[in-house]
């Protein structure tokens, strides 16, 4: 009576196991047929999207080939319309022609200007003034009047000879040292060329420092020696000594 007693609950417990592992199984195998139907459906959206890339690659070769065989005939289609074209153009260009001589002899007619007029009057007048008075009293009324013009000329042109030309302020911020803002101390203090910084004595160059809140900076910077290769016009020295300076940002 144990054995059997025994026997079946190991029967039991062996069936709820086996129960137990097939639902587990089971499970594993639904989840794995889920997984396989969707990258069936996965691949038949890529053979569909591969077909209809497909037909659009055939449709733009079919484009492309069409367009070459466009380009290859394009040429042959003005090349037979020149003749043509030359031919049609040959006509009214010879119409055109007639109008244009046309034009070009009323342009040749026309009258000479003003100017030429008057002086031409100028010695008619001269003439019929010269038949009602003596002959030797007409011929220095007639070189007057160059003369006249000649020195109102010389006048006119003496004032605009004379007007000075505007001295053009130097780049003052090539030198070592001067920035903008010390730029606009300088200029402030009425120094705008190389000259005057070149030309500056002891006693200039305190009261810039005095201005400036300076201690020795001018002669530490060397401004003086810079100014005078600058003023001379000596660039090539000038870049020899102080080749970090030059630029327009130099501070």
């Amino acid at each position: 009576m144990g054995t059997f007693f025994y026997m079946l609950l190991a029967f039991l417990v062996g069936v709820l196991v086996g129960w137990f592992l097939w639902g587990r199984l089971r499970g594993e195998l639904d989840s794995l047929r889920g997984d396989l139907d969707r990258t069936r459906s996965e691949r038949d959206r890529l053979r569909a999207d591969n077909d209809r890339l497909t037909g659009e690659l055939d449709a733009c070769g079919k484009t492309r080939t069409d367009l070459e065989r466009r380009l290859r005939e394009a040429p042959a289609t003005p090349a037979a319309g020149t003749g043509a074209a030359k031919a049609a153009s040959q006509a009214p260009a010879a119409l055109i022609s007639t109008p244009a001589a046309a034009k070009s002899a009323p342009a040749a007619a026309k009258p000479a200007p003003k100017k030429p007029a008057a002086t031409k009057a100028a010695p008619s007048a001269a003439k019929s003034s010269a038949k009602s008075s003596a002959p030797k009293s007409s011929a220095p009324k007639a070189s007057s009047a160059p003369k006249a013009a000649a020195s109102a000329k010389a006048t006119a042109a003496q004032p605009a000879a004379a007007k000075p030309a505007a001295a053009k302020p130097d780049n003052l911020r090539r030198l070592i040292g001067i920035g903008p803002v010390n730029e606009k101390l300088l200029k402030a203090q009425g120094v705008t060329s190389f000259a005057q910084i070149a030309a500056w004595t002891a006693a200039d160059i305190k009261r810039i420092e005095d201005v400036m809140n300076f201690d020795g900076r001018i002669a530490r910077e060397r401004w003086i020696e810079q100014a005078k290769l600058l003023a001379a016009g000596d660039e090539t020295e000038f870049a020899k000594q102080f080749p970090t300076a030059g630029t327009s940002s130099n501070t």
